[in-house]
Parts: C-alpha cells; sequence; structure tokens
C-alpha cells in the first residue's frame, strides 16, 4: 500500500498555473484536502493523513455513489519547495525519517507523454525525460515508485522548457478542470486499496478530450 505521496511542482506565484505544477493543481482537488494541515517540513510542504473520509461524488455523479473510504494506515503528503529538478532533496528524507521504501511511495506527476485529457497509473519505468523524476530516482537509488501520470501534451515546436514552464491557455483549462477531480478521486481510491487496484482501466486513461 501506497504510505507517501508527493506532488512535484515549482514553488512560487508565478508558477502556480504552469503544466509543470499539474500535480500541485490536483492536490487543490483532493476530496479528502481539508483534513490535510501542510506544515514546513523535510525542505517542502508536509501534511498526513489518518482514518475515515466521504469520498465525495463528482459533478455527473448520483448521490448514491458517495461511499466511505478507510484508510488503514496514516499516509504521508509531500510538496517539494525545492524547484523542480531537486525534487528527490525533499522527497528522499520524508521517506527516510518515516522508513518508506520507494514501491510505497506515489509521485504525482506532469506528463509530456499523456495528452491532456489523459492520466495514468503505473509502477516504474523510465523518465521521459522529466527532471524531477531523474531526481527522485537519483535521491533514492531506484525509480521504482508508483506514478500518477497527468497528461499535459507535447508543444508542436521543440522548446519543452517554455511549453512545461507556461500556463493553461484559456482552450486547455476547461479538459483540466474535468481531469483533476477524476484523477483525484482516483488517488483516493488509490490509497484506500492499492494503485495496482485500479489497472488496467487506468493504465492511460482518457477522461476528456479537447474539443
Amino acid at each position: 500500500m501506497i504510505e507517501l505521496v508527493a506532488f512535484l511542482g515549482n514553488r512560487g506565484l508565478q508558477y502556480a498555473k504552469n503544466r509543470h505544477n499539474a500535480a500541485w493543481l490536483l492536490a487543490d482537488e483532493l476530496p479528502f484536502r481539508s483534513g490535510l494541515i501542510w506544515k514546513e517540513k523535510f525542505r517542502g510542504e508536509y501534511a498526513s493523513l489518518e482514518g475515515t473520509y466521504i469520498q465525495k461524488k463528482l459533478p455527473d455523479d448520483d448521490i448514491t455513489s458517495q461511499k466511505k473510504i478507510v484508510l488503514a494506515d496514516r499516509i504521508h503528503f509531500i510538496k517539494p519547495n525545492t524547484f523542480m529538478n531537486l525534487s528527490g532533496e525533499s522527497v528522499q528524507p520524508a521517506a527516510a525519517f518515516f522508513k518508506i521504501p520507494p514501491e510505497r511511495i506515489l509521485v504525482v506527476h506532469d506528463d509530456l507523454e499523456l495528452a491532456l485529457g489523459q492520466a495514468s497509473f503505473k509502477f516504474s519505468g523510465g523518465l521521459g525525460g522529466h527532471n524531477g523524476l531523474r531526481s527522485l530516482k537519483t535521491c533514492l537509488g531506484t525509480a521504482d515508485f508508483w506514478r500518477l501520470r497527468i497528461g499535459i501534451g507535447r508543444p508542436d515546436h521543440p522548446d519543452i522548457s517554455s511549453w512545461v514552464l507556461s500556463d493553461f491557455s484559456p482552450h486547455e483549462v476547461p479538459v483540466l478542470e474535468q481531469v483533476l477531480p477524476v484523477s483525484a478521486a482516483a488517488l483516493a481510491e488509490a490509497l484506500a486499496y492499492g494503485p495496482d487496484t485500479l489497472l488496467p482501466e487506468w493504465n492511460k486513461k482518457r477522461i476528456t478530450q479537447l474539443a
């Protein structure tokens, strides 16, 4: 089961709505976000959660879809404040302090290889040129951790850095606003039952797409 969730992003108002901050935007949609008390720790923002909460319905769901989610163990959450390319320097000390092995860590991050409107759970694998994942692999000594990938798509130009560090366009925002709550609800399910239980449906899930 997952014991530590890391949301990768860049600190600062100028980065808040960037594509590279998709994971931090997702953290704001967590169904249990009101139960998270964030504080400065491990070179980031840290919070934890334990117990039972209600998995809130999504806008298109029938009210009967609401259900209790029980977390058997305490789950730790961290948003590194080190900037993306040093994310591992925040996540690794947290994992070491709580004695959490890499395979019980879930990293939420933006992903160029998935189209906007898609999301995916996967375990281990390549880094896809993602500087945050590269830092995690370096600091943890392995890439064998879970990921929740939020698709941002590739640009039609070679300047990847300017793409990931730019805001979602007005045309993209409505798509993102559908992806984030659905993905956040899936993350809650993964914490309760294990991310492997969401496969293969979430191997590369199309939630919505650009009109």
